[in-house]
């Protein structure tokens, strides 16, 4: 198979993983096509970072000064009590662990960012319910009853992908729930946040709101620990869990869940990581979250998307678009950046879910006395060291 316009890839998954994937198959030739289940390309969304070699891929993308350019402006960040009280206090950077240029945005806004720059067939309002591998290519049936054939396909389609479902088995198979579960969804900004984080640790539950850069509202996101009970569907059902879950919850915390019923982006789901030995099977490939997801715990979601994006059509271009040479390849280079990166995940969330009261209180008065220190900067880089590291994991190629 040679590069060039006449290598068609299909991609499932509008998201980031996928239209970087689009932008880089175009660069090196390929003729990609984009199916996306929803109606058109999202805005807004939460706040996401841009981290270590994912800073490379958007530099080598013409983007980076226009990401900067978007960034939050978070401020600050703030842990209270249950009662509201200041127990310590970082500038916004410290606060989400971000060093050397990294870059906090609305998920939104990137997305838009790459959109408009990438060259792609897009068949929104569709999706992938088929797929059968010939000797030419993938089949392909559509929701929309369309029948295509491809030579690759590439399932970008999130934690729960049906690419992946299709193509290697059922996603009990792949899915490990970390044993936690996670809400975020648009509230009124009832607080009076002005660029700023405020974050409420209790037992078992944390809870935090926050203000960005020229946004009227305020985002509210709930962490908390499982029950071990299947994650609902229903959304009514996912409110009653979230509720549930919280009650009896200080600070702000029943305010805030007061919003969820009117929010228009309610998303609720487990923290969860897809672990597989392979990414690809014949002509398809999997990518970001629906290969290697390392959950919202680990902050560096859209960072392994922007990378694996990258690596994967340089490898397939490298390749000359053998899918085999080129899909190997790609699992050569990522999956020890993957590994590093994943195991962020597990390790935050022991910092960002305390376990008992007693926890609490100890974690409380430890970010009390750290906050009056003079040292704290110092102690500061000492936790987010790791995260650094995990983002610059990978010497990227210049494909």
């Amino acid at each position: 198979m040679n590069t060039n316009a006449d290598t068609s890839v299909l991609i499932s998954g509008a998201g980031i993983a996928g239209l970087t994937l689009a932008y880089w198959l175009r660069r090196h030739g390929f003729a990609p096509t984009v199916v996306e289940r929803a109606p058109a390309i999202r805005d807004g969304g939460y706040k996401v970072d841009v981290r270590g070699a994912a800073l490379t891929v958007v530099e080598r993308m013409g983007l980076l000064d226009e990401v900067r350019a978007r960034r939050t402006g978070v401020r600050s960040g703030t842990v209270v009590n249950a009662a509201g009280r200041r127990v310590a206090s970082m500038d916004g950077d410290t606060f989400g662990g971000r060093v050397h240029g990294d870059a906090e945005v609305l998920r939104g806004d990137l997305h838009r960012l790459i959109f408009e720059r990438t060259d792609a067939e897009y068949l929104f309002g569709d999706s992938i319910t088929g797929l059968a591998e010939t000797g030419a290519g993938v089949e392909v049936t559509f929701a929309g009853g369309l029948v295509r054939t491809f030579d690759l396909v590439v399932g970008a389609d999130g934690l729960h992908s049906v690419t992946r479902s299709l193509a290697f088995g059922p996603e009990e198979r792949f899915v490990r729930d970390l044993g936690h579960r996670i809400a975020i969804f648009g509230v009124p900004n009832h607080l009076g946040l002005d660029r700023e984080e405020v974050t409420c640790v209790g037992p078992g539950r944390t809870a935090l709101a926050y203000s960005t850069d020229g946004g009227a509202d305020a985002k509210a996101m709930f962490l908390f620990r499982s029950d071990g009970t299947d994650v609902p569907r229903e959304r009514a059902a996912q409110e009653r869990a979230l509720a549930s879950a919280y009650a009896g919850e200080g600070w702000e915390v029943p305010r805030l869940l007061d919003g969820m019923g009117a929010a228009a982006d309610f998303y609720f789901d487990a923290v969860a990581q897809v672990r597989m030995d392979g990414w690809s099977s014949g002509r398809i490939a999997l990518l970001g979250d629906a290969a290697y997801c390392a959950s919202p715990a680990s902050g560096q979601g859209t960072s392994l998307a922007l990378v694996g994006a990258y690596v994967l059509a340089g490898e397939l271009a490298a390749a000359g678009g053998d899918h085999r040479t080129g899909f190997a390849a790609y699992e050569r280079e990522m999956r020890p950046f993957v590994e590093r990166n994943q195991k962020l995940g597990p390790a935050n969330l022991k910092r960002m879910v305390m376990r008992t009261a007693g926890a609490v209180r100890m974690s409380m008065a430890m970010l009390a006395l750290m906050n009056r220190m003079p040292g704290r900067e110092r102690i500061m880089a000492k936790v987010i060291a790791p995260i650094h590291a995990a983002a610059t994991a990978i010497a990227l190629k210049e494909y």
